[in-house]
């Protein structure tokens, strides 16, 4: 995704973003079609200017320390559309079309698959389209 920004190494507009202390922004993935909200992760600079730089979604991992090119392992990519920062500029929003139409890595087109019932229960609302065992390997069911 490349628009009119002449130099898009430049890191001037990454500054504009409020970054939390430990140099990371919450990322939220929409499908830029019909507007799901698939789901949320972190990105550290490095990250949004390559998301930018290579129209494909990457996120930055707490657990592992380090980027991951969503769909990486699982062929499940989300091509970039558009990025949104929000008013506070403490929130990006990424317009994607995800492939393979699962986002989550429980094999659910979106992450946000539970839902609060009158019991005050979290319940599934939203079936695997995959088994994750299939995508991942065995065991290998977690985010990329």
């Amino acid at each position: 995704m490349q628009d009119s920004h002449s130099d898009t190494d430049s890191p001037d507009w990454l500054e504009a973003i409020q970054w939390t202390a430990d140099g990371l922004v919450p990322a939220i993935a929409q499908d830029a079609g019909n507007g799901d909200v698939l789901m949320m992760a972190w990105m550290n600079r490095e990250a949004l200017r390559l998301t930018f730089l290579e129209g494909h979604a990457v996120y930055w991992s707490r657990s592992r320390g380090k980027l991951w090119r969503k769909g990486e392992s699982s062929g499940h990519e989300q091509t970039l559309v558009d990025i949104r920062l929000d008013c506070d500029a403490d929130v990006i929003l990424l317009k994607v079309e995800q492939k393979g139409d699962i986002a989550c890595h429980t094999g659910r087109r979106s992450c946000f698959y539970r839902r609060l019932d009158r019991n005050g229960e979290w319940v599934s609302a939203d079936p695997v389209l995959k088994d994750p065992d299939s995508i991942y390997g065995a065991g290998g069911n977690s985010h990329e």
